[in-house]
């Protein structure tokens, strides 16, 4: 399998006024296509910063970032944006659904940007929402679902551009424990049945044991551990 996420020498640091507080240490990791990933680490860490320099949100201070073959960290702001909405998708804790659009137009809102036919939108988002298990609810307000089935309805928007990579900042941290156990399962036939490539950043040890590599960052340093 080829490293579909390489990182080397990759550093963080955030400025606030003339002092630099450095945010990740030297950083040098691989992530193969098709792995499912999860990074864990206590709060303020550096997870969540760097699962935002491998989706492209963030840029790197130092080092080189390749995902997919494309040097994002070397990108312009508008190539950034272009690449990160073909290449990325994004599943939030909190859902960030739209609460006046239903379930059908919230998975709707990343295939606006791209040129497909009508029909073809609407071929794609109704095979999203029926991977997730959702094609019954397309019509449905995110007022009228459960967190879970919110979550869903976000894990479908995120898929249905086709993305090369998914990212998930804590999945399941807004769920109960059921519903928590449904979203690991789609995320877990996501990578294996649909060979989706997932990083995602969790505090719950029961949600990383879900993936095939577990990493640790710990003041901005990652150490391996766990599976893989």
């Amino acid at each position: 399998m080829s490293e579909i996420i390489q990182i080397k020498n990759v550093s963080k640091s955030y400025w606030r006024n003339s002092l630099e507080i450095p945010v990740l240490h030297n950083i040098t990791l691989g992530v193969e296509e098709g792995e499912f990933l999860a990074l864990m680490g206590p709060s303020g860490s550096g997870k969540t910063t760097l699962l935002n320099l491998i989706a492209g949100i963030d840029r790197p201070s130092r080092g080189e970032l390749s995902v997919a073959g494309t040097d994002i960290a070397k990108l312009g702001e508008s190539a950034l944006a272009k690449w990160r909405s073909s290449n990325v998708g994004f599943v939030f804790q909190f859902y960030n659904l739209l609460p006046v659009l239903t379930a059908y137009e919230n998975v709707e809102l990343p295939l606006l940007l791209t040129k497909l036919s009508k029909s073809e939108k609407k071929k794609h988002v109704e095979a999203a929402l029926n991977i997730v298990g959702l094609g019954d609810r397309m019509k449905h307000y995110p007022k009228q679902l459960s967190g879970g089935q919110e979550q869903r309805v976000a894990i479908a928007r995120a898929i249905v551009t086709d993305p090369v990579i998914l990212v998930a900042d804590e999945p399941t941290g807004d769920l109960d424990k059921n519903s928590a156990q449904e979203i690991l399962t789609l995320m877990e036939r996501l990578n294996k049945e649909f060979k989706k490539t997932i990083v995602m950043v969790t505090h719950d040890q029961h949600a990383a044991e879900r993936a095939s590599r577990l990493l640790h960052l710990d003041k901005g340093d990652l150490s391996a551990n766990g599976k893989g």
